[in-house]
């Protein structure tokens, strides 16, 4: 994989450090989104997951709850992966979906439940993170 250095020398993109454990319990043991938000609560993909699925069944503060959690572990993750506030998360490097995920999901829930200004910053703060990502999530 390759990410391009950015060439007006804004910061480096950030990659968030990947654990494999929490993917294959999702994957071969066929692991529940809550069973391993609960074994790996920093793990932003299972908040994401259980975000999108709480969404679709219907409950909109659920969904916003979860991808609220989500969205707080994804930061703290990037900020202990030098990340200062700004800059590049490529949604190319799979550690960093789980955040960009949640990051929509809290977009899409806060703006079903009015909280437009909030949905707007967060709609911006992905598409300013990483612009595929953007364009992958806001359609969904």
């Amino acid at each position: 994989m390759s990410i391009h250095k950015n060439l007006l020398d804004g910061p480096e993109p950030t990659l968030l450090t990947e654990d494999e454990q929490p993917y294959r319990m999702l994957a071969e043991e066929s692991a529940s989104p809550a069973q391993v938000a609960a074994e790996f609560p920093t793990f932003s993909l299972a908040w994401a997951m259980l975000a999108d699925d709480a969404f679709a069944a219907g409950h909109v503060v659920e969904s916003y709850a979860y991808a609220r959690t989500g969205y707080h572990r994804g930061l703290d993750a990037l900020r202990r992966s030098g990340w200062k506030g700004h800059g590049p998360v490529p949604w190319e490097h799979r550690a960093n979906r789980g955040f960009l995920r949640c990051l929509a999901a809290l977009a899409r829930a806060a703006d079903s439940i009015k909280e437009t200004e909030e949905a707007d910053r967060c709609w911006q703060f992905l598409k300013d993170s990483s612009l595929l990502g953007y364009e992958e999530l806001k359609g969904q």
